[in-house]
């Protein structure tokens, strides 16, 4: 058993396919095919169902598979911090982004890190909290931005700031956006609302805010993705509640600071706690810490 072949075996098996895994690899598919199964042969196992629509794990194959990405984070995160003694941080890190946050983060945070980090590389991944945790867990991403993150044994977080929460209306007359005046929290279920489903963090953070006052959320409608829900509240369809950020560039609304008690969403940086921290993502976390207040505005400020 090799790095090389574990990498092909990973490849293929979440590819499920030879021909796909061979043409993201560079290899040829023979090639590809001849070294998973010589691992086959070592490990005295089918680690693979072969049929005419691609290949699928078996039982033996998916526990290797989990060893297989464990193994292989492991080997890339020594090559990387051996290179850290070189230098400036180098390697790859995966940040991921609630979309309220991507919409207004992402170009600064790209030109920042290209600038700082100019030996290493990003990627960004968009999702809604709950699935930012999960891919936390199962390291498809090294650091995340998360609204109210529930506690939980496999991830570590770091408190940023603090994001008020605004109802959002369709603005009384043609214009810019503007800010309107407050509204107390237990006014808010008179006003039906367009709101993403459950377990959407800021949904489940405004309804239990509400219950601890004996109220319930007006549901109206419910609507996966930011866009589609400013799109019906601009239409007249309910109002919504979100962080003022979420309106960036958008005309045709208004915004009412939701007040006693003030209603507003954690922000924190979620890590994994199951896995060590590159300097690369220390690094990235202290960028995003110094760059997510000014990005998404002035009525934010860190939390103490």
């Amino acid at each position: 058993m090799d790095l090389r072949q574990l990498d092909y075996f990973v490849h293929v098996a979440e590819l499920g396919s030879f021909t796909r895994a061979a043409s993201l690899l560079g290899v040829a598919q023979p090639t590809l095919s001849q070294q998973v199964r010589l691992l086959e042969v070592e490990l005295r196992q089918s680690l693979l169902y072969r049929t005419g629509r691609g290949v699928t794990p078996t039982d033996p194959g998916k526990r290797l598979l989990a060893h297989a990405r464990g193994i292989l984070d492991q080997v890339s995160r020594a090559r990387e911090e051996l290179e850290e003694v070189k230098g400036a941080p180098v390697g790859h890190v995966v940040i991921g982004l609630p979309p309220t946050v991507g919409r207004v983060l992402t170009t600064a945070l790209v030109q920042a890190f290209a600038a700082r980090f100019p030996r290493a590389t990003l990627g960004v991944v968009e999702g809604l909290t709950v699935y930012l945790l999960e891919w936390l867990a199962i390291g498809r991403v090294d650091v995340s931005v998360l609204y109210s993150p529930v506690p939980s044994p496999l991830v570590e977080t770091v408190p940023v700031m603090e994001a008020p929460l605004y109802l959002i209306g369709p603005a009384p007359a043609r214009g810019r956006r503007r800010t309107a005046r407050p509204l107390p929290l237990s006014e808010l279920p008179q006003y039906p609302l367009v709101v993403p489903a459950r377990p959407h963090a800021i949904r489940m953070h405004v309804e239990t805010r509400l219950a601890n006052l004996g109220l319930k959320l007006n549901v109206a409608w419910e609507v996966d993705g930011i866009a589609a829900i400013l799109d019906l509240v601009r239409a007249g369809h309910g109002r919504a509640v979100l962080p003022i950020h979420a309106l960036a560039g958008r005309e045709g609304l208004e915004a009412r600071p939701i007040v006693r008690p003030r209603l507003a969403a954690a922000l924190a940086l979620g890590i994994s706690a199951q896995r060590p921290l590159t300097p690369l993502a220390r690094a990235t976390m202290a960028l995003v810490r110094e760059l997510a207040p000014p990005a998404l505005g002035p009525r934010y400020s860190k939390t103490r």
